[in-house]
């Protein structure tokens, strides 16, 4: 037994119709509330939720910026973003009113993708994953890529 796992990447939870952007369209920056930490060369496995879950490819992250405002966002990767600003503006208003009172909002957090690629099989993974993420450390990857026929 390992003592000592080296994490490799993160996965979030993502609709799929939005992971399709990213997958499909070419969108490379992803973004959400801050919530793990991220590190460029990390990799990203997105894992689609609702319908077809389980995770359907990756991508490396470039890098990684935090902000306060989506306006800020928006203003600086427009096209390259793969939610609409009229989307990252309603998930702004949804997150100020899950917030508890008194408690600052985390900053939005901006991941730059490259070398994405799509799985060819989609893989479910061995227990749920949560909103805020996870990490995923080197064994879980291989077996991941593995069973994605990568």
């Amino acid at each position: 037994m390992k003592m000592h796992e080296t994490v490799v990447g993160v996965t979030f939870p993502i609709p799929k119709w939005f992971l399709s952007r990213i997958l499909e369209e070419g969108k490379t920056v992803f973004v959400k509330p801050s919530t793990l930490r991220l590190k460029p060369g990390m990799k990203l496995v997105f894992y689609a939720s609702r319908e077809d879950q389980g995770w359907h490819g990756e991508a490396e992250i470039e890098s990684v910026e935090h902000f306060t405002t989506v306006e800020d966002i928006i203003k600086k990767y427009k096209d390259e973003l793969f939610l609409t600003p009229k989307e990252l503006r309603k998930y702004e208003r949804n997150r100020a009113k899950w917030h508890s009172r008194g408690r600052r909002p985390r900053p939005w957090m901006v991941v730059k993708l490259k070398n994405i690629r799509k799985y060819p099989k989609v893989v479910k993974p061995k227990r749920f994953i949560a909103v805020s993420g996870r990490y995923i450390k080197e064994d879980e990857y291989r077996e991941i890529l593995k069973k994605a026929g990568v």
